[in-house]
């Protein structure tokens, strides 16, 4: 089974990638999902978050808005806050792949933000990273309800530059220059990657 890392600065149009291989019938696990899904009122991630933000919890699930509030005043918070995600959401992605071992899969995909920070790169087959020029990030991510310019350079303080990601991928996808261009994109991708599985079992 071939397991690709998809990753990508905020609003780089991972989401929508991510999609585009589901379109196709590629098995993704998306590490956003997951976190929501520990948000929410029964998750493993709230009581652990409560220890650490209480005001972050109310009524049983993690407030979003809360949580960035505390963590914008102490940002070395984050620290907190990733020793108790990751690990977490680690576990759901290792679940997501014995599923589709099982279902013998040939490719998946694990759609994962901090996939270079986290080091979860070295645990992937091939690494593709979705891209556009910072102008357009900029845009797209100021159109987003409740961004701002301070908050958008907070988080892109957090990630790697897109020009690292860029050179340490296998794959790249400029989601500048529209859908069906990334479309093509991937299905070249899945394409490559099919091939070379198939040539390595002849």
């Amino acid at each position: 089974m071939i397991v690709i890392g998809l990753t990508g600065s905020i609003a780089m149009g991972k989401t929508e990638t991510a999609r585009m291989f589901a379109r196709l019938g590629i098995p993704v696990c998306d590490s956003d999902t997951i976190v929501r899904t520990l948000y929410e009122t029964g998750g493993a991630a709230v009581e652990p978050i409560r220890s650490a933000f209480p005001d972050a919890v109310v009524d049983g699930r993690v407030d979003r808005a809360r949580l960035a509030t505390a963590l914008a005043a102490d940002p070395r918070e984050f620290e907190t806050l990733e020793a108790i995600v990751h690990p977490l959401v680690r576990h759901e992605q290792e679940r997501f792949l014995d599923r589709c071992r099982k279902e013998r899969a040939k490719l998946v995909v694990l759609d994962s933000p901090l996939l270079f920070e986290t080091g979860r790169d070295r645990d992937v087959d091939f690494t593709v990273v979705v891209s556009a020029p910072p102008e357009i990030q900029k845009t797209r991510a100021l159109e987003r309800p409740g961004m701002t310019g301070e908050k958008f350079t907070r988080l892109l303080a957090r990630q790697m530059p897109d020009e690292e990601k860029r050179a340490r991928a296998d794959f790249v996808v400029d989601s500048s220059r529209g859908l069906d261009h990334a479309f093509a994109l991937v299905r070249d991708i899945m394409a490559t990657l099919t091939a070379d599985s198939e040539s390595s079992h002849a």
